[in-house]
């Protein structure tokens, strides 16, 4: 069996930053009364006999600032592509033109602003839990390397701190990163 290794922190911390980094990308697909390209992002569609995310079967373009462009490349995936876009819950209504769909962006109401806000705050809650499981993983490691005497008990208590203020920095800018995708979901 190889010999206990001393947790590395900075693995940590990739993993923390790459929940913040999740959290951006699920903000980008939520409408904010513009049109662009990421927000269909997150649709998948059923092709093919399997679901695939909508940029694997058609080419997404804005033209103007209130329309989305998608260009579907299989004629055959066109009604399942129309379909993942009207169930996709973010207000959608296509209109179908051959291969191509144009999507006009509606302008949002306050209550479907509200709805949104709610929305971003699951989002940033889901992103919290995760990086409080990453401190917990990390503490559980620092705790079995003390144990394993690879580390000695102030180490283990320095390390602990470092944990918890690299969870502090990423919770902080998770809440930073909701202040404002709402602030932009609620400007008219």
């Amino acid at each position: 069996m190889a010999a206990a290794e001393k947790p590395v922190l900075a693995r940590y911390k990739d993993r923390m930053d790459k929940a913040v980094l999740a959290l951006k990308e699920e903000f980008a697909s939520l409408r904010t009364g513009r049109a662009s390209a990421s927000l269909l992002d997150q649709i998948m569609v059923e092709a093919y006999g399997s679901p695939a995310p909508i940029n694997t079967v058609a080419s997404i373009s804005v033209p103007e600032p209130r329309q989305i462009n998608v260009n579907v490349w299989d004629r055959g995936v066109v009604a399942a592509v129309e379909k993942a876009i009207r169930n996709s819950n973010l207000g959608l209504n296509p209109v179908t033109e051959g291969q191509n769909l144009r999507i006009p962006i509606p302008p949002l109401t306050e209550e479907r602003r509200k709805e949104l806000a709610k929305i971003a705050g699951k989002y940033a809650e889901q992103q919290k839990v995760a990086v409080r499981n990453i401190r917990r993983d990390a503490n559980d490691d620092l705790k079995k390397a003390e144990k394993d005497s690879v580390i000695s008990e102030d180490e283990l208590k320095k390390m602990e701190a470092e944990v918890q203020k690299m969870t502090d920095e990423a919770v902080k800018r998770v809440d930073e990163a909701l202040k404002t995708k709402e602030q932009e979901i609620m400007q008219v």
